[in-house]
């Protein structure tokens, strides 16, 4: 018998503009209306439970909608600090809106891909041993994007102080690092038809499929 999937018990927490290229595109534009300057804190988004897609299940996009694939990784929370890591696919409708994460373009039915199990954090080296993973994105067989964890603007326990400065991490709540862009600025697209599969160190390989929503 399968064991049966991972699947987050708590919230899920991800961070914007934590990849240093990222960050370095949108600097121009951080002194513009409304917020005139760089975020001081965090800049924290919510998947909301009707995201959540177990690991190996099929992902229905939007008809028409552009779709961002973006390989993340996560921190699960336990009673007495970080357990584990779980690898992510969040996925997101193309958008422009940073400062202000549009609900629409990111919690859409299905749209965080889980991994299928959550990694001690002893058995990845501790916080300093996921500063060191690089993590893997391929669509259809074929490599499209590799994330370094070392280029994150705040590692993973910078972050994670960081966020307890101000809101509190409950046993099961899930922080994760952030998604980094292309070169380009943009992420790859995923379309009917696709597997996405991503990868890292001391993980299972995370595999999603997408189809293409029916209409109601």
């Amino acid at each position: 018998m399968n064991p049966v999937p991972w699947m987050p018990a708590g919230t899920v927490y991800g961070a914007l503009l934590n990849f240093r290229r990222e960050h370095a595109l949108w600097a121009p534009r951080m002194n513009d209306a409304p917020y005139k300057g760089a975020p001081k804190a965090p800049v924290l988004y919510i998947k909301t439970a009707n995201t959540f897609t177990p690991a190996g299940a099929a992902i229905a996009l939007p008809a028409g909608a552009s779709v961002q694939a973006s390989a993340s990784l996560g921190l699960v929370m336990g009673e007495g600090g970080v357990a584990g890591a779980v690898l992510f696919n969040d996925l997101a409708i193309a958008h422009e809106s940073y400062y202000r994460p549009p609900i629409k373009a990111r919690c859409v039915d299905g749209f965080l891909g889980v991994g299928g199990e959550c990694v001690p954090l002893a058995a990845l080296g501790g916080l300093d041993g996921i500063a060191r993973l690089q993590i893997g994105l391929h669509i259809n067989g074929v490599h499209q994007q590799t994330t370094a964890l070392a280029d994150l603007v705040r590692d993973a326990a910078t972050l994670l102080a960081d966020v307890n400065e101000f809101m509190t991490l409950r046993s099961g709540d899930v922080l994760m690092l952030g998604t980094d862009c292309l070169a380009d600025g943009t992420r790859p697209l995923v379309h009917p038809g696709d597997t996405v599969e991503i990868t890292a160190p001391g993980f299972s390989p995370t595999l999603h499929s997408f189809t293409q929503e029916v209409a109601a």
